[in-house]
């Protein structure tokens, strides 16, 4: 199995800790892991501020530096739904994009659906919250929405309940946005700003000494509001909790 690791900008350029840990974590479950020097940018922001049509040029780049792996695997939910959703060409390449669409993975969801991860070597001896983030619970349904009638599921909480000595804490509204929303932080900054405090506040009442994620882009925004409050309470990927094994 070879898969392409791919990295969205921002978090190689703010947290690069969050790719180290994936690549490390995918190598230590045996994983053929590449990473095309030349990626870049997967076009969401352009495509969210209603500038899809210039983003062809950027979903081509994707289509060559990632042609020939398995599968495409990223640690990012928000970025992995924009491109299984908009990944085209319109070229000569876009039965190659076709192909790619179908084999993009976030992580949780390759960890759970491919490998069929049923143990790991981690420890994180903390009392850790999770944020469902809204493009991987509605878009990529990595977890349920508690709105339905129907069985919860989470894969997340499945990989987190795998690490030794993590105590995964109850929250009041499990599935509740976190108010980020990529340039909806932007424009509506002051929605936006108070949703944000109400899902910090739901972990810390709870108890929470890390607030955990398949999104890296909704814990940039919780530590921002984390900082302004002056709390202990920090952020960390997913991945750097199954990879690691320090307390």
């Amino acid at each position: 199995m070879k898969v392409g690791l791919f990295i969205p900008c921002y978090v190689d350029q703010f947290y690069p800790g969050a790719a180290i840990a994936t690549l490390e974590l995918l190598e230590k479950l045996g994983v053929s892991v590449v990473f095309p020097a030349g990626q870049t940018c997967c076009g969401q922001p352009m495509a969210n501020s209603g500038f899809e049509h210039l983003t062809h040029t950027v979903n081509e780049k994707f289509v060559k530096q990632f042609g020939g792996v398995d599968y495409v695997v990223s640690p990012s939910g928000s970025c992995v739904l924009h491109l299984k959703e908009h990944l085209h060409t319109n070229d000569r390449h876009e039965a190659e994009a076709t192909i790619l669409r179908s084999r993009i993975y976030e992580l949780t969801e390759f960890l759970t659906d491919v490998l069929k991860i049923k143990q790991l070597n981690a420890r994180f001896p903390h009392r850790v919250g999770l944020h469902q983030s809204c493009h991987g619970q509605r878009g990529l349904h990595i977890s349920q929405m508690t709105e339905l009638v129907a069985p919860p599921f989470s894969k997340p909480v499945h990989l987190l309940n795998l690490v030794d000595d993590l105590e995964l804490i109850n929250l009041d509204r499990p599935d509740e946005c976190c108010g980020f929303g990529g340039t909806f932080c932007v424009v509506e900054e002051a929605v936006s700003s108070k949703m944000g405090k109400d899902r910090v506040a739901d972990h810390l009442r709870n108890g929470a000494e890390y607030i955990t994620s398949a999104d890296m882009s909704c814990l940039m925004h919780l530590e921002g509001l984390l900082r302004r409050q002056k709390s202990e309470t920090k952020v960390v990927h997913i991945a750097e909790i199954l990879n690691s094994n320090v307390s």
